[in-house]
């Protein structure tokens, strides 16, 4: 943990650093060094100086003696300027230090309130955003009196709904991920996942904006100071010289210049400092032990002796081999277990579809092979090699160097794949920088070629665009650029053409095979659609209750599945022969719950052949004399006639035209 944590700090300092690089980021870092260091030394160095008066040069303009000049009662003004420092740069933090608490406190309550009590205090935000900030500062100066802690609590509180808006925001997109799912799953109660889950992945945004917020602060102090709301006599800060300046600007414009100039130089280093480090954190800085690492975990020996006991073909030139690979989220009422046992290999120019109902674990599958599935979630297995490296060996650089160059993950829904505020050319070239060691001139030139590659027309153009530029099929067409940025050994696609229609469905899958073919890569396809995943793969793997079930060539498909979930799949696939007027087949009752598996097999409640034997003990999946694997007790072939897709009766002939 303290190493973890240990990591994190060096990945933000490192982040933080890289703002310095830049030619804004590192003027505004100089310029705030200095306001800030004489907001600390000025009234130690320069305080008697500021209040020595002198009745024989009262009101004097700029002289190598006063070189801001003097008031009127013969004070030097630069002096004066250099002293008001401390104060208008402490009011100023310290107003945005109120706005940032009390903007965190109504940022967060709508996450740890019901419901109801929580759309209150959003709506209660939305409408202080929607009045001018000024303007709700002097209306809080007036409710808070006149004066230094007055104005204050009015900046506090003036900018507090604009922060507690953005707070909202980013709580409300980080309760979508999936790691704040897993908690909730795990039973970790709202207070916990907000501080311990939400924040840290929140608070470098914030911190951007409270610096960029300090200078808003500073020159909104200056404004209440200036028309007598703010600093009183005999205390002064700049909008209270430039008040007093501001008598004589005709007869002496310096000192109503003066400090006018020295508010616009303190607000420019705060808010450039923030824009640059803002900007800077859009450029990820390379770093070790990123992501989640697969972790062994003990795992039930009977559950263990099950997966285990017919184990595939070992295969010399496997892209991925993966034995008994267990997903486990701690839970209220014990372990949830959504992958139980799974083993297979995937060898090279291999593709090999995975198919399941929601929930059967064909997903987190995915996720662990990856190295995705987040905290709580704990990942084992007895063997996990991908390119012949155990990848429960070795460093989480390493690992993660291996992944992010060898293999490549395609969603299903691209469009929250793409960071929406980046070109596509940038997110493309990001791989190659960072994995590959690319300047950006030669990253930019191999996204180019990439895009070309997956089909993409002009792609030189089309690299400066961002992602909402591009249509459904081309978003996904960039995805697999993306994929291909490297030279992938083996290309995982979750639900890749779900959300596109079939004309495109047709053109990513082409361009899949094509890739397969040209490459010699493996492919490892997510899908619902047993239609789509026999047309692509020469073998499919049904998953059910986190388990391999069955695992059979895709030309077997179209009348030789054994198990009863996989018969029952297939005929609940309609196709042009299925009679309108009769009722969709569909699979009786629902899928078993990962956190409540039932003793002996998970499909005997739902499976016409289940026995008494079904449901005492789980079937292991052994292979069969045909060399189908199957996990079943009665495994055979009488359907009972369902209907047999024709496009899955078209892509079986095929496959025995080419074997003879």
């Amino acid at each position: 943990m303290r190493t973890s944590r240990n990591a994190n700090a060096s990945r933000m300092g490192a982040r933080w650093l890289a703002a310095l690089t830049t030619p804004v980021g590192a003027v505004s870092a100089v310029m705030l060094f200095l306001v800030l260091t004489m907001a600390v030394a000025a009234p130690a160095l320069w305080s008697g100086q500021a209040e020595e008066m002198n009745t024989k040069a009262i009101l004097q303009g700029p002289s190598a003696e006063h070189l801001v000049g003097t008031d009127s009662l013969g004070r030097d003004l630069f002096f004066r300027l250099l002293v008001a420092t401390s104060l208008s740069v402490k009011l100023a933090l310290a107003a945005t230090g109120i706005g940032v608490l009390a903007g965190l406190v109504l940022g967060t309550l709508p996450a740890l309130m019901n419901r109801r009590a929580g759309r209150f205090v959003t709506a209660i935000v939305n409408i202080a955003v929607a009045f001018p900030g000024l303007l709700l500062a002097m209306f809080f100066a007036v409710i808070f009196g006149v004066g230094e802690t007055g104005a204050v609590l009015a900046i506090g509180f003036a900018t507090a709904p604009s922060f507690a808006r953005l707070t909202q925001t980013l709580v409300a997109a980080q309760k979508e991920r999936d790691f704040i799912s897993a908690a909730e799953l795990a039973g970790v109660g709202r207070l916990k996942r907000l501080l311990r889950h939400i924040m840290p992945n929140i608070a470098e945004p914030l911190v951007v904006t409270a610096t960029i917020g300090a200078g808003s602060s500073l020159l909104a102090f200056a404004g209440l100071s200036f028309l007598g709301l703010g600093v009183q006599p005999p205390s002064y800060d700049w909008g209270r010289l430039l008040n007093e300046g501001l008598n004589d600007i005709y007869l002496h414009p310096m000192a109503a210049l003066a400090p006018s100039l020295a508010v616009i130089i303190a607000g420019l280093a705060f808010n450039l400092f923030g824009e640059a480090v803002a900007k800077t954190l859009g450029t990820p800085v390379a770093a070790a032990g990123k992501g989640a690492a697969p972790l062994r975990v003990p795992r039930p020996a009977a559950v263990e002796s099950s997966t285990t006991a017919d184990r595939t073909a070992e295969n010399d030139d496997a892209v991925l081999t993966v034995r008994d690979l267990f997903v486990t989220f701690p839970g209220p009422a014990g372990p949830i277990t959504p992958v139980r046992g799974v083993s297979f290999s995937l060898a090279r120019g291999e593709a090999v579809g995975v198919v399941g109902e929601s929930g059967s674990g064909k997903t987190q599958t995915a996720l662990a092979l990856a190295q995705l599935v987040d905290y709580p979630g704990q990942v084992s297995a007895s063997r996990l090699e991908f390119l012949a490296q155990d990848q429960f060996a070795g460093t989480a650089r390493a690992r993660r160097q291996l992944l992010g160059t060898s293999l490549a993950m395609v969603f299903q829904d691209p469009m929250k794949s793409f960071n929406p505020t980046m070109r596509i050319g940038t997110q493309l070239a990001e791989v190659a920088i960072r994995h590959q060691g690319m300047n950006r001139r030669s990253a930019l030139a191999r996204a180019a070629d990439r895009l070309r590659a997956v089909r993409i027309p002009a792609p030189k153009r089309r690299l400066r665009q961002y992602p909402h530029e591009f249509s459904g099929g081309m978003r996904q067409r960039a995805m697999i650029g993306m994929g291909i940025m490297g030279s992938p050994a083996l290309i995982i696609a979750d639900e890749p053409t779900t959300a596109l229609d079939v004309t495109v469905q047709r053109q990513v899958l082409g361009l899949l095979s094509t890739i397969k073919e040209e490459d010699n890569v493996a492919i490892l396809l997510i899908s619902h659609d047993l239609t789509l995943v026999g047309q692509v793969c020469e073998r499919v793997l049904v998953m059910y209750a986190g388990r391999i079930v069955e695992d059979l060539p895709a030309g077997d498909l179209a009348g030789q599945a054994l198990h009863p979930y996989t018969q029952a799949l297939l005929a609940a696939v309609p196709n042009m022969e299925t009679d309108r007027d009769v009722p969709l087949a569909v699979i009786p009752g629902r899928p078993s719950d990962p956190s409540q598996v039932p003793v002996g097999c998970a499909f005997a409640a739902r499976c016409t052949k289940a026995s008494e034997l079904c449901t005492r003990e789980d079937p292991q999946l052994v292979r069969q004399e045909d060399g189908h694997r199957v996990a079943c007790w009665h495994p055979s072939r009488d359907v009972g006639a369902p209907p047999i897709p024709m496009e899955l009766k078209m892509h079986a002939a095929v496959l025995q035209g080419d074997a003879s």
